[in-house]
């Protein structure tokens, strides 16, 4: 399975940006606000400068303290990206993402952002998978 498959079968595929100089106290109300685990940092919705995930918000509060919501994101959003393309597998994906210890890879095609991908999303497609694969076998063993 492909990133393409993946991104096609998500029910919403919008990629929740902020702009550089924004402030994390805002970036981490728009985390709450929307329910997800992470923002891409971009000026214009279709280049990723940086991400910045929870995890980053949590380590920088507890490095500086309450004091960090008042920095820009870009002083504590990760700078150095791992993409994929569409036709990056998902298993791919998967392992970048465990090696990395992260779980939000953006998905850039000829140099444009075109989505986001999640390791819930590269797991749920996955679960699918084995699902039909098992009801294939199942349905060769009973002779269907």
């Amino acid at each position: 399975m492909q990133v393409q498959q993946i991104l096609n079968s998500k029910a919403d595929s919008t990629v929740v940006t902020v702009k550089p100089g924004s402030l994390v106290l805002d970036a981490a109300k728009l985390l709450a606000e929307k329910g997800i685990g992470t923002v891409v940092v971009s000026e214009d919705g279709v280049s990723a400068l940086g991400i910045l995930s929870e995890r980053d918000v949590v380590r920088e509060l507890a490095r500086t303290g309450g004091t960090c919501l008042s920095v820009k994101v870009d002083d504590v959003m990760t700078k150095q990206l791992v993409t994929c393309d569409l036709h990056t597998p998902a298993e791919r994906v998967m392992q970048d993402m465990t090696g990395g210890r992260f779980r939000h890879m953006p998905v850039v095609e000829n140099g444009r952002m075109v989505g986001l991908i999640t390791m819930g999303d590269v797991v749920k497609a996955r679960l699918s998978e084995l699902e039909m694969e098992k009801d294939s076998l199942e349905g060769m063993i009973m002779g269907f």
